[in-house]
């Protein structure tokens, strides 16, 4: 069974994997409108004719008629704490504006599919995967007509900015790559596979519930 994606919002489109889903979700045939929340007009956009651009300064101001009448929504939004400035401003990005997201489609036949994180478990002691922790954890308390949660590790592609830990990571994977086995659950992952499965998962889903790991995305075209 194949699941139209007919009508697609997606908050964290000009991120990595972001874009990467933008492009994918434009070559659908059955894909009428992909509407983007950003901050500010981004040119790049301009390119896809399906793509329509919805400018808001702050995500938390997004409400019930903003999101109605879309069969799916995409979160694709994340940033680390160093970006963010402090903990408290990772949180309310990661978390507060992403369950805000979550909340607007209770009750409502929209499939909402969230990129998490790969260590994502609220007891962890790492700070960035506790907060991806709790988010899944409430998300999955709220009455959703379908949830899909994506995990990927390390993420390889450009940014468009830096973030020295994972820039130096990949380039030491980038040398030793042929020596990893496709079966290491701790493969790095691009952000054309994690896109795709997330499409993927839109598309096939008939779980209320479904977790994609990073196994499963490596396997993803």
């Amino acid at each position: 069974m194949t699941n139209s994606i007919k009508n697609a919002i997606v908050i964290g489109a000009t991120g990595l994997v972001g874009q990467r889903l933008i492009e994918q979700l434009n070559l659908l045939a059955d894909c009428e409108k992909i509407t983007v929340v950003v901050r500010r007009e981004n040119p790049d956009f301009l390119k896809f004719k399906k793509v329509e651009q919805f400018v808001l300064d702050d995500f938390l101001l997004l409400n019930d008629q903003d999101v109605s009448a879309y069969t799916h929504a995409f979160s694709c939004l994340g940033t680390t704490i160093k970006k963010a400035g402090s903990k408290e401003a990772f949180y309310n990005i990661d978390f507060e504006i992403n369950a805000h997201f979550a909340d607007l489609f209770e009750m409502t036949e929209t499939h909402l599919l969230l990129v998490s994180a790969m260590g994502a478990k609220a007891s962890s002691p790492i700070f960035y995967n506790q907060v991806k922790g709790e988010l899944e954890d409430y998300i999955q308390k709220l009455n959703l007509y379908r949830f899909s949660i994506i995990r990927p590790s390390l993420l390889l592609g450009d940014r468009n900015e830096k973030r020295f830990l994972e820039d130096v990571t990949q380039k030491l994977y980038g040398k030793f790559s042929h020596l990893v086995p496709n079966s290491f659950k701790y493969k790095p992952v691009t952000a054309q596979q994690v896109a795709h499965t997330m499409v993927e998962a839109a598309q096939t889903q008939t779980q209320k519930i479904e977790i994609y790991d990073n196994l499963r995305i490596q396997n993803s075209k």
